[in-house]
């Protein structure tokens, strides 16, 4: 530091530069009208508005774009040159900006090895706590292991052994296969002449070896001694040579043969089996040191069963029955399997489930009888082959095919718990190391509320020596768990995979995790985080989001949430409506200026506009589904009935079973029933009443496409439709064109310099690649050709760049197009367009393109519709439309079942079905069921509460 400089405090800064507020001048990114927006700092900031109004596009597409960027502007020009593209967003300038992070709900890994505890360290600081702690057993004897110095085997075996005769062996092979030849030869080299192999003592003689198919425990005979305290040198001479050549394990063989075993390293005296001295990666399903072997850390196999090869037993082999072999053709292996059923007067027409089980063994699993097939290359000859089994040789296939082969192969795998770690995903050691009678397996099977009661008086079960050691670590470890329970997520597990989540559950974690870092001077950013999150839970995030900015930190918080707004310092309204009808600052101010500035928000936060509770209730068709007894996760024989023909809610606090009751039994089961889906349900007892619906469809937020050239117009189908009109033109038939050339996929119309991106990326060497429009085609992604194709004055490229609600009118007379456009409008999606990037929609208007899919279609008004929280990033107008739409399907006969907490959907819901009372173990029973009337008047749940509040 310069002698004289000044440092400034946090007020003293504000004080001269002004920048106690962040400012943002001329925002233009995407559909911002050239926006002036300013907030105060270290406040909990809201921003709300209709769907596609311009709320991400100021808080992501602009703030958090602009401090990355200038984050990244910080690094030297070589570093730059590895890091994607930093496009300056389109805005004059930003004052006052903190250094962002962003926490999104599109940030979920993937990845199978990444679990709740490993994302949020709580597992690496248990690794920690186990190999400095932990106390190890035999996982053969149940004994505690045992370590013994060099000095204390010595006098072990004076005091125990005086007088008798003992061998000395340094075990140099334990269980494994080989001829080891060079290994006699190595031994015999270092001075030693006899071995001992699989428990008989022999002479190592030249070119000494064992049968390499078989496994082997060879041992080094060092010295035969009787023990005697007088040749304690020659006994300890003996024994350090033993541990040295044993790598500090030996054994002892006395006069009966029996073997006594002994370990520098944790050792069971009985069996004689030790352990390699524990350190945190022993305990990690990620490293080789503590992953299960068999499932390679992933807790679960692919495996080829029975029931997958053959799904239908009623069927014969000629039709198909086998199915990898698919239906009878005049091959090889026909003639093979027809050899066999001969055996048994049996053939190829017989129904499987009448061959005798020991034939379908054989054809399953081979046998080494020879089976006699005639070639009809050579007339008169027979080739006596051996029969190897259809299961064996896909099971070959699967380790040693191609890729092609093995993608084949794992059509008729089945995921199973592997069952030798039992789902655990650590190898057999890491399990039997215990502390106060718990694996680290155990604990990472509790939810995160036990755990936080486990760990909570750990020292007190503990003894002086590990409280000692654990001190420091339980701190971290109890800090973290903390931390998750002030968000809402006590009932998660640390076992739980990270992909299994949702959305809402990973924003949350990410948010404990940064609570946890302690940052100050922060602007984090997040979306939607009470997602998933039942009304009861909403004021722990809000708290959690409060300690977030109290330690001095802005957070800005895209939302739809009552709760939420109520709670903020400061509320942006984006609107007034969605698309190029948006893009603008409606109203804003803390909650209480805001709430008397008249927008539609504001209306609805006070009550003047609000969703109205139906006049009365659907009673439905009299008919139902009813899934008996399930029993997956934390369900406890759970007994679920659906009444069709109206709009049923499922509901419950985060972590009561709504997930697994729906998604992981019912869906599936239907799934399988009508589509043959090759995943299986959790279990239940019995399923009744599938007769009662013809299809399930289940429409999930997941992306429409994972690739640019994914867009609403391809994935509804429209595409289609609008290429074959173009194609029908006169300008079309007079030069041929087929609807192929209009599609920006295929080679022919598209534009080649582009290949149909309509962008071109620049490689640049010191710079970020930038995406710029393709100088051929001017982003339009067709040649010129093509373009001059024209409908009502329109070419192709031109009708992608329509917003839908644009294209409702310029394709009002053309029925066929118009029903698929008209329900993408119905579901709010006027405000996009065509063509747009399926990369760039959120997650409900993901949803919303496939619902409207859906609803364009032509039903049977016998259709199950599954939905999983379709208010995600919808505002309460959004809300309204969207119960429009569903009332529609319930209107046509349809069964509509949605797993929702926002109170505005539940309370028009024509019945209720709330599980709990609590999350995780629990929960998973049906607390109260009934019309929201019935419900609100029951003590039971919480969310009877909620609802009272609501429907007087």
């Amino acid at each position: 530091m310069n002698s004289g400089e000044t440092i400034l405090t946090d007020q003293q800064y504000q004080d001269i530069t002004g920048h106690d507020y962040v400012e943002i001048v001329g925002a233009r990114e995407h559909n911002l009208k050239n926006i002036n927006v300013s907030f105060p700092r270290n406040k909990l900031i809201v921003i709300t508005g209709i769907s596609g109004s311009g709320k991400s596009s100021l808080a992501f597409d602009t703030i958090y774009a602009e401090g990355q960027r200038r984050y990244m502007e910080s690094f030297s020009a070589y570093a730059r040159s590895f890091i994607g593209n930093l496009e300056r967003p389109d805005v004059d300038k930003i004052n006052g900006l903190s250094p962002v992070i962003s926490i999104e709900q599109k940030t979920t890994s993937r990845n199978p090895r990444s679990t709740v505890g490993t994302v949020t360290e709580i597992y690496d600081f248990m690794r920690l706590l186990y190999a400095r702690a932990g106390e190890a057993y035999s996982y053969e004897t149940g004994n505690k292991m045992v370590r013994q110095s060099e000095d204390q085997i010595i006098d072990h075996i004076l005091s125990y052994f005086d007088g008798h005769k003992l061998i000395i062996l340094a075990p140099i092979v334990k269980g494994r296969k080989g001829h080891y030849r060079e290994l006699f030869q190595q031994t015999r080299k270092s001075g030693y002449t006899k071995v001992r192999v699989n428990g008989k003592i022999e002479d190592i003689v030249p070119k000494m070896q064992v049968d390499r198919y078989k496994t082997h425990d060879i041992e080094v005979v060092i010295d035969r001694i009787v023990v005697d305290a007088k040749d304690r040198y020659r006994i300890s001479q003996s024994i350090g040579t033993a541990l040295n050549v044993g790598k500090g394990i030996i054994m002892l063989q006395d006069e009966n043969g029996k073997i006594h075993h002994f370990s520098k390293f944790l050792m069971d005296p009985e069996s004689g089996i030790s352990y390699d001295e524990p350190a945190p990666n022993s305990f990690s399903f990620n490293s080789p040191y503590g992953a299960c072997p068999k499932c390679n850390g992933l807790g679960v196999i692919e495996e080829l069963t029975r029931e997958s090869v053959i799904p239908d037993p009623s069927m014969t082999i000629s039709q198909g029955g086998i199915l990898p072999l698919g239906e009878y053709r005049d091959i090889w292996i026909f003639k093979k399997i027809q050899a066999i059923l001969k055996r048994k007067s049996c053939n190829l027409s017989t129904p499987i489930n009448e061959i005798p089980e020991e034939v379908l063994n054989v054809l399953l699993y081979g046998d080494d009888v020879p089976v006699a097939v005639s070639s009809k290359k050579y007339p008169g000859t027979e080739w006596n082959t051996r029969f190897e089994g259809i299961m064996n040789f896909l099971e070959k296939q699967k380790d040693t095919g191609s890729d092609k082969i093995r993608k084949w192969v794992e059509e008729f795998t089945q995921t199973q718990i592997c069952p030798e770690c039992e789902g655990t995903r650590l190898k057999r050691e890491a399990r039997f190391f215990l502390i106060d009678g718990k694996n680290i397996a155990e604990l990472a099977a509790l939810d995160i509320d036990a755990l936080g009661k486990w760990f909570a008086d750990l020292e007190t079960r503990l003894n002086e020596k590990q409280k000692v050691i654990a001190a420091e670590v339980l701190k971290e470890i109890r800090k973290r768990i903390g931390f998750l329970l002030d968000v809402g997520l006590d009932y998660l597990h640390l076992n739980r995979p990270l992909r299994t989540l949702s959305g809402g559950e990973a924003q949350r974690i990410r948010l404990a995790t940064q609570i946890g870092t302690q940052l100050v001077g922060v602007l984090y950013i997040l979306d939607e985080p009470s997602i998933g999150l039942h009304q009861r839970d909403n004021f722990r995030l809000i708290q959690a989001l409060k300690d977030l900015r109290d330690l001095g930190n802005s957070v800005i918080v895209v939302e739809h949430d009552k709760d939420m707004m109520l709670a903020s310092d400061y509320i942006i309204d984006i609107g007034p409506g969605a698309g190029r009808h948006g893009g603008m600052v409606v109203a804003e101010g803390d909650p209480a200026s805001f709430l008397k500035k008249g927008s539609a928000t504001a209306d609805y936060l006070q009550g003047i506009r609000k969703i109205e509770v139906p006049a009365e209730r659907r009673k439905g068709n009299g008919k139902k589904i009813e899934l008996l007894g399930a029993t997956g996760h934390n369900l406890k024989d759970v007994d679920l009935r659906i009444p069709l023909g109206t709009m049923t809610l499922i509901t419950g606090v985060s972590g009561s079973g709504k997930s697994t009751l729906i998604h992981e039994t019912l869906f599936p089961l239907l799934n399988q029933h009508f589509y043959r889906s090759r995943k299986d349900p959790l279990p239940y007892r019995e399923i009744k009443g599938l007769k009662n619906i013809d299809k399930v469809i289940e429409v999930d937020q997941s992306p429409i496409g994972r690739t640019p050239r994914s867009n609403p117009a391809t994935y509804t189908g429209v595409f289609t439709d609008i290429r074959s009109l173009f194609a029908q033109l006169p300008e079309s038939k007079i030069r041929g064109y087929k609807p192929g050339r209009f599609s920006f996929n295929v080679k022919g119309g598209r534009c080649e310099t582009c290949e149909g991106a309509g962008l071109r990326l620049i490689e640049m060497d010191f710079l970020p690649d930038v995406h710029v429009p393709c100088e051929t085609c001017k982003g339009k992604r067709y040649n010129r050709e093509t373009l001059e194709v024209r409908f009502k004055g329109k070419s192709i490229s031109d009708v992608l760049e329509m917003t839908v609600e644009e294209a409702v009118t310029f394709f009002e007379n053309q029925p066929k197009i118009l029903r698929k456009i008209k329900t993408l409008n119905d579901v709010g999606l006027g405000y996009i367009s065509l063509g747009q990037h399926a990369t760039t929609l959120s997650g409900g208007e993901a949803q919303r393109v496939k619902l409207s899919t859906e609803l364009s279609k032509k039903d049977t008004g016998k259709t199950m519709y599954i939905l999983d929280e379709p208010t995600t990033g919808l505002h309460f107008q959004d809300i309204q439309h969207l119960l429009d739409v569903l009332n529609r399907l319930v209107k046509k006969g349809n069964t509509v079942l949605v797993i929702e907490h926002n109170m505005d959907v539940i309370k028009v819901a024509d019945h209720i079905i709330d599980l709990g009372p609590e999350g995780g173990d629990a929960g998973g029973t049906i607390v109260v069921e009934g019309s929201p009337e019935n419900v609100a008047q029951s003590k039971q749940g919480y969310t009877s509460k909620f609802l009272r509040e609501e429907l007087s």
